[in-house]
Parts: C-alpha cells; sequence; structure tokens
C-alpha cells in the first residue's frame, strides 16, 4: 500500500508523474479548486478584518471524499497544485480538509516542469506551505469580491440586472473606451510625401524620399506646397552628398514570459490569450507521446521571468552546437536582465527538455499544440543564437536645397534569424521603412539623374484599437494585472459584453461605454490605472512578506466604502433618463424619447405605458436622431396570421408579430437564395420528445442553445445542450413518486434552484415537488 500520496490539479499531470514514482506513491488530482467564497452572498465580515467564509465547491464533494479516503492511508502528503497564487490557495485548502490536524506530514511541492529529474527533485526536497503567497491570493481574493459585489447591484439599480463590474476588468474596459475616445476626437492633418527615383553611374535606378528642406526637417502641409516644391526639384541637379556603410547587428529576443508568448501568439497564430494558455497547460501537464507515455513539453506557462535554469542553457547550447555551424553560438550563453518588477518566481517559458523536437513529435500532437510548442521551441533556440548581421548602406542626395535618403542593408550572416523572427503588428508591418532594398554602387559627390518624382497625399492616422497583443503589453506595462490573469481579463470583459472583438481589434459596445462612464465618474479611485497598479504591487508586497493582507484591505475599503457610498445616491440612473426627440409616435402621435433598455438606447412612445410603441433608431450625417424604418416580410405569425416584422435584438435580427403586444410571437429569422428575409426552421435532431414523440430542434433562448419540441406549443418539453453545441443527453428520470393530481409518474428534473420532481403530465399538469431527501442526485 502507498505510503505517500501527491496532489496535483489535473488528471493529465497524475498519468505524467505516475510513470516517475513506485508502488510507494499515489497519486491524485483535486481538479482545480475545492473550495471558494459562497455565490449567494458577499462572504466576507466587513466588521471582522474582513474574514472570508470559504464553503466547499458543490461539484467537488466527492472529489473531497475521494483525497479524504487516499490521505488515510498515507502519512506523508505532498501537496503539488500550480506553482503560483491560485495553486497555494488550492493547498492550503487541500491541507484543511484532508490533514491539517491527523498527525500528517504535509509538504508543498513545486514543478516547473514535469519532468523526471524535476519531479525527483521537488519530492527529494520538499517545502512547506507558503503563507505570504496564500495571503496575498486571500487579499486578491477579497478585494476582487468586494469590488465586484457591491457595485454590481449599483449598476443593476441604475442601468440594468445582471450587470457586473471588477476590480481589473473594468479598468481593461476603460482602456478600451479611452482609446475609442481618441480616435473619435482624433482630426486627421494633412500632409504629403515626395519620393525621387534616382540613377548614377551605376545600376540599378533607386528610389529616396524627401528627408530635409533648408536644412530642417521637411514637412509639406497641403497639394500646392507640393506641387509648387515639385516644380523646383524637377529642375535642380542632384549629387550624393553623404555616403555611409556600417555593420550592424540585431540580437535575440528572451525566451517567452507569459505576455510576451500571448502576444506572438496572437500576432503569429491568430489564437486569443485565452486559447494560448488553455493549450500551453496542456503541453505543461503532459502529452501522450507513444511509448514514452505522458511527457509534460513545457515548463510553468505563467511567468514572468527570463530566467532560464543552468541544465536548460547547457541542453540548448549543445543543440544549437549539434544542429548548426558554430558560428551561430555565442562564446557564452545570454543572460537576459528581468523588469524590475519581475517576480521571478519561476523561469522563462521553455521546452521542458531539448530531446522533443516539434517535427518530431508532430503525430502526437493537435495542429494548435503543434503551432504553439513550434513557437515556444524556435524563440528559446533562437534566444541563446549569435546576433543577425547586417551592411546597413545610407545615402543622402541633395539639390535644390532639398535632401533626399535612400537606406538599404545586404545580410551579412543570419544569426538567430534562420530559425527565428519575432511577427509584427499590421500597422508596423505597414509603416517598415523598407532598408532591405537594392542599392547601387555610388560615390561621395557623385552626379545623379533624376528619373521620376512622385508626390503622394497622407493623412495623419489616429492611435489603432487596441488588439489583444497590444492590450496584453499595454497592461502589462501599465502593470494592471498579472501574467495569471491577462487572459481571464480579456475574455471576462467580452463575456460581459462590454467590448467586443472585430477583426482582430476591440471596439467598446454602446453598454460597455455607458457603465465605464458611471464607473470613472462615481469611483475614480478604483478606475484609476495607477492606483490599480499600486495595488498590484502591495499583493506582491504581502507575497514577499513585505506587507500585512488585513492592512491592506483595510486601507482600500476605506477609500472605496465612501466612493461605494456616495455612488448608491449619486451615480445617474440611466434606466429612468429620458431624452427627447423630434420624432412623433406614428401609434398615438405622442413624443418619442430616447431610453436605455437591456438591449442599449432605443426609441419609445413617452406614452409608456398606454402606448407601447417601440423603435430602432440611428443617426443621420449631421448627428440628429431618425428612426430605423420597420421592415415588413411576408411571412405570417402562425398564431394570429398577421405579418411579421424585422427586429433587431441582442443574438441578431429575429421576426416578431406586427401584432405586438396583443400577440407577442417571435421566430428566428434567416435569408433565403435571393437575400429576403424569411422565417427560420429550427434544425432538428435524431432526439425525439420522450413526452409526446415529436422530433426535438435547436433553439436559442437567453441562456443560449438549447433543444425544444417542434410540437410547441401544445409541447414545451426542452433539453439542455452542452457549451460545445452538442446536445447534452438526458434521460428521463423516473421516480416512485406519483402525481397526486392526475396519477402520472413523476421525473427528476432540474430547475434553477436545483432538482425537483415534475409532473411527465406536463404541460396538462403542472404539478411539482421537492427532491425527498433520501433520493440520490442523478
Amino acid at each position: 500500500m502507498a505510503n505517500s500520496l501527491i496532489v496535483v490539479e489535473s488528471p493529465t499531470k497524475v498519468k505524467t508523474i505516475k510513470k516517475f514514482l513506485g508502488k510507494d506513491f499515489n497519486v491524485v488530482a483535486s481538479m482545480g479548486h475545492i473550495k471558494d467564497l459562497p455565490k449567494s452572498t458577499l462572504g466576507i465580515d466587513l466588521e471582522k478584518d474582513f474574514e472570508p467564509t470559504y464553503n466547499v465547491i458543490d461539484t467537488k464533494k466527492k472529489t473531497i471524499d475521494e483525497l479524504q479516503k487516499a490521505a488515510k492511508s498515507a502519512q506523508n502528503i505532498y501537496l503539488a497544485p500550480d506553482p503560483d497564487r491560485e495553486g497555494e490557495a488550492i493547498a492550503w485548502h487541500i491541507a484543511d480538509i484532508i490533514g491539517a490536524k491527523k498527525n500528517k506530514n504535509i509538504y508543498r511541492v513545486l514543478f516547473n516542469d514535469l519532468t523526471k529529474n524535476t519531479v525527483l527533485e521537488a519530492i527529494g526536497h520538499p517545502l512547506q506551505l507558503d503563507f505570504d503567497k496564500y495571503e496575498a491570493q486571500q487579499t486578491r481574493r477579497i478585494l476582487d469580491r468586494l469590488v465586484g459585489y457591491q457595485i454590481s447591484p449599483v449598476l443593476w439599480d441604475k442601468v440594468k440586472r445582471g450587470l457586473s463590474a471588477g476590480r481589473v476588468q473594468s479598468v481593461a474596459v476603460r482602456m478600451i473606451c479611452d482609446r475609442e475616445d481618441e480616435i473619435s476626437k482624433f482630426i486627421p492633418e494633412e500632409y504629403w510625401n515626395l519620393t525621387a527615383q534616382f540613377e548614377g553611374i551605376n545600376p540599378p535606378p533607386f528610389e529616396a524620399k524627401l528627408l530635409k528642406i533648408d536644412g530642417k526637417k521637411a514637412k509639406v502641409a497641403n497639394g500646392e506646397e507640393a506641387q509648387k516644391l515639385a516644380a523646383e526639384i524637377k529642375k535642380a541637379s542632384f549629387f550624393v552628398e553623404k555616403l555611409e556603410k556600417k555593420e550592424l547587428k540585431r540580437s535575440a529576443l528572451p525566451p517567452f514570459t507569459t505576455s510576451k508568448l500571448q502576444q506572438e501568439a496572437s500576432r503569429a497564430l491568430r489564437f486569443s490569450a485565452k486559447k494560448t494558455m488553455s493549450v500551453a497547460q496542456k503541453l505543461y501537464e503532459g502529452i501522450e507521446l507513444g511509448k514514452d507515455g505522458s511527457v509534460g513539453l513545457i515548463t510553468y506557462m505563467r511567468t514572468d521571468s527570463y530566467r532560464i535554469a543552468d541544465e536548460a542553457l547547457t541542453a540548448v547550447r549543445s543543440y544549437i552546437k549539434e544542429n548548426y555551424s558554430t558560428d551561430y553560438l555565442p562564446r557564452k550563453p545570454h543572460e537576459y536582465k528581468n523588469a524590475q518588477k519581475t517576480q521571478d518566481a519561476h523561469e522563462a517559458i521553455r521546452p521542458s527538455t531539448m530531446a522533443y523536437k516539434p517535427q518530431d513529435i508532430k503525430e502526437y500532437l493537435t495542429p494548435d499544440q503543434f503551432k504553439l510548442y513550434q513557437l515556444i521551441w524556435n524563440r528559446f533556440v533562437a534566444s541563446q543564437m549569435n546576433p543577425a548581421v547586417f551592411d546597413q548602406t545610407t545615402i543622402d542626395i541633395t539639390g535644390a536645397g532639398c535632401t533626399f535618403r535612400a537606406q538599404g542593408q545586404v545580410m551579412k550572416f543570419p544569426g538567430f534569424t534562420i530559425v527565428y523572427t519575432e511577427s509584427k503588428e499590421e500597422k508596423e508591418e505597414e509603416n517598415g521603412n523598407g532598408t532591405d532594398k537594392l542599392l547601387p554602387l555610388l560615390k561621395e559627390q557623385e552626379t545623379l539623374k533624376l528619373l521620376k518624382l512622385d508626390t503622394q497625399q497622407k493623412f495623419t492616422q489616429p492611435p489603432p484599437r487596441y488588439s489583444e497583443a497590444s492590450l496584453v503589453r499595454e497592461l502589462e506595462e501599465n502593470g494592471i494585472g498579472r501574467p495569471s490573469t491577462y487572459a481571464a481579463i480579456l475574455s471576462t470583459i467580452q463575456d460581459r459584453e462590454y467590448v467586443t472583438l472585430e477583426k482582430g481589434k476591440f471596439f467598446p459596445t454602446e453598454l460597455g461605454k455607458v457603465v465605464t462612464e458611471l464607473l470613472v465618474h462615481s469611483f475614480p479611485t478604483i478606475l484609476d490605472l495607477a492606483f490599480t497598479a499600486d495595488m498590484e504591487n502591495k499583493l506582491d508586497a504581502i507575497e514577499n512578506g513585505e506587507n500585512k493582507r488585513v492592512k491592506t484591505l483595510h486601507d482600500f475599503y476605506k477609500l472605496f466604502s465612501k466612493e461605494l457610498d456616495k455612488a448608491k445616491d449619486e451615480m445617474r440612473n440611466v434606466k429612468r433618463e429620458e431624452t427627447p426627440t423630434d420624432l412623433v409616435c406614428e401609434k398615438c402621435g405622442s413624443p418619442m424619447v430616447i431610453k436605455w433598455g437591456k438591449n442599449g438606447r432605443f426609441l419609445c412612445c413617452s406614452n409608456y405605458p398606454e402606448c407601447k410603441n417601440t423603435m430602432n433608431f440611428t443617426h443621420d450625417e449631421n448627428g440628429k436622431v431618425k428612426h430605423v424604418e420597420t421592415q415588413t416580410t411576408d411571412v405570417k405569425c402562425n398564431k394570429c396570421g398577421k405579418n411579421m416584422i424585422v427586429k433587431e435584438g441582442r443574438f441578431g435580427q429575429f421576426l416578431a408579430c406586427s401584432g405586438y403586444p396583443e400577440c407577442k410571437n417571435t421566430m428566428n429569422a434567416a435569408k433565403n437564395e435571393n437575400g429576403e428575409i424569411v422565417a427560420a426552421e429550427a434544425p432538428t435532431t435524431t432526439e425525439i420528445c420522450e413526452l409526446c414523440g415529436k422530433p426535438m430542434a435547436v433553439k436559442r433562448g437567453r441562456y443560449g442553445q438549447f433543444l425544444g419540441c417542434t410540437g410547441y406549443p401544445e409541447c414545451k418539453n426542452i433539453k439542455r445542450m452542452g457549451k460545445d453545441g452538442k446536445v447534452t443527453k438526458q434521460e428521463v428520470v423516473l421516480s416512485d413518486e406519483t402525481c397526486d393530481i392526475c396519477g402520472k409518474p413523476m421525473a427528476v428534473k432540474r430547475g434553477r434552484y436545483g432538482q425537483f420532481l415534475g409532473c411527465t403530465g406536463y404541460p396538462e399538469c403542472k404539478n411539482i415537488k421537492k427532491m425527498p431527501k433520501n433520493k440520490p442526485a442523478e
């Protein structure tokens, strides 16, 4: 029987680690967190130094039973969740449940990678649980709960139910809104570029751009100036005033940190930050590689450090020496300096071993896993290679008081670029200076012939909208969040519908703009970038033992509670606001006003509730409000026979009965081959309704897709669908209970408050009962 127990987070890690250990070790998974703050209440005692109340997560009760059973026979318990703050919290909660007062030897082990040497070394030299790191995690969790659970109800009251605010997510949305505001206020300025084509004694002809006029930086403001200057240039004689040749070296970039990996995967692979971290997690935990079993391919992927272990440097230098010429191998390993605020708890992201080349194991990896592993591999190898070397030539050409400049470069030695070159943002690519063009052999004072002169109108551009890569970079540079939180931030602000990602760029939604405006006005401290960054520094100080949780929370809440009390009384009540317009209701003749609803701003009749007329609106080129014409279709309502009209909802266009509010029937909309809007038929599935025997069809509701009986409205049976869009098969579990109204069997069903018994005679009989206490959950 195993005398030692190792607890990791995921089942994949169990397989990877087990093969390194003997029969004396039992390895089990906690499946992530086992405790958390309650969902239905604040869970923080404001009167007792913000003491948190942790509850066992409902879905983890079976896991806890299994952990406790495994711990009974073990004398030594090694807690090995991920080596970060969240992992430390998991370790503390596991220790509290399975061994805190049972005379067990409880240790903390940290795996930077899941190779045999690392695992055995960690178990051979176990650590104690890190209280300071746990305190830092608790502080962050409590701060986020205080902000989220106390600001959100204010937004429900003032804007609409279901909204949320977050200590870090709201700051990220503010950054996107601020950038959009900059773009909307930006006034483009005209300027002109002049590009000349010259020819010397030796071929080929080459282009040069206007650099200076009378010794000053060239500024050509309009077409008239450009044409006047061009006329003078065409009359002038030109010669080579200055010719400079020099050798340039471009050094390799350091290996990836979390933020740099997310940025590069976004640019090069078009991966979202969330997808990057998900794929990286699998590579870290282990991939089945045939006879080698489960192998952890990369080091821990949440890090802000460039540090590399000595044995890894030795391995990669040997790899470079064996696979490339010695010209590519530097005399000494490259050492990269960390930023001042780096935690340096883990190494940079690198292959855990050089034994598995990407191409050699491609057959075992998914396409996404291969792409990301190859990216990490190439960046790591390149980081320990010699610089690329270029010969750069710069030519200044003078005539008529104007100086033109041409630049070109020739690669002498590829260096690290033979393995890896960093991708660029689209704007960076567009603004490339073309330094790789071919130039002729020239001499200083050599006379040149002007072959052609082009003038090109340009306009200054506003700052670009954030991409995932540039937003992660901006968050990092401003000290907002930490490596483990970037992906969650970007995912959350989209899930909350505060921003959308369109063609790779973030746009704030109308809801995002309204909420951000309210929060910035009412919570200037919480929404301040510098304040948020300073709070991250305080969390780091707690982890380093230089600060205390209780003091940090008291200092924060002293400021926050004042703004919170003020916001409850003074925040604009957007729900009740009405903006007058010049439009008139076509149903009753009353003025139309702009109000805020669950799908944003809309026009409604000021005579509400007597008249419930509503319509969408837009603005014309002069900013004047105009209503969007209602589009009537030939589709007939299957309930009252009236024509259906096209409406806009949170999921796009749909058909609604023109007889509203007397008839509230709606249908999904689709377009036929002629582009006409018709009623979309819900796709039927192979699922059969167990109540009436008709096929089930895929439908969409407020909580996403579900299966609904095609016999609706006579049969209202529905079933859930999984997040992957597949049917979550749910057989009706019949109970021993019978309906005391109609005598039919009762079935186990699930509602918003959990399981209950419902009559199988539904909808004719709507009898329900509580689940008997002795009935096991399905």
